[in-house]
């Protein structure tokens, strides 16, 4: 989970996108204990008031379950993390487009380029660990 802050919106948010960035890429875990308030407002270095909100706003939302005596969960609603990790790549996809955009590209060679650095990426995962060996 991304802990870094930034200036440019509201602390609260960031920590909302962050948890939900972690939620969308399975690194929490549908059903797990999310770690208490005062846990995670000490690793965002936060105050527990901000981290509260942004925990009842996921509750809100759905993606928070909180159980009186057990603490905050992750929901188990698969279908509700599949609509988050699309709406989340649909804005990734569409800041790519718009920063491409900005640099020129056309569609076509947006798709493209995506296509061959893709190529190079997976090229270079299956070749890590052979020159690790």
């Amino acid at each position: 989970m991304d802990k870094k802050l930034s200036e440019n919106m509201p602390i609260y948010v960031q920590i909302m996108n962050s948890v939900k960035g972690a939620i969308a890429a399975g690194e929490l875990a549908p059903s797990q204990r999310v770690p208490s308030v005062r846990d995670l407002a000490r690793d965002f270095e936060v105050n527990p008031n901000t981290m509260q909100r942004a925990l009842n706003e996921l509750e809100r939302e759905g993606l928070l379950i909180a159980e009186r005596t057990s603490g905050r969960f992750v929901t188990s609603d698969k279908e509700l993390i599949n609509k988050l990790k699309t709406e989340m790549a649909v804005i990734t996809a569409d800041n790519f487009r718009k920063e491409m955009a900005a640099l020129g590209f056309s569609d076509d060679e947006m798709i493209d380029f995506f296509r061959e650095r893709c190529r190079k990426e997976i090229a270079a995962t299956a070749a890590a660990p052979e020159r690790a060996g």
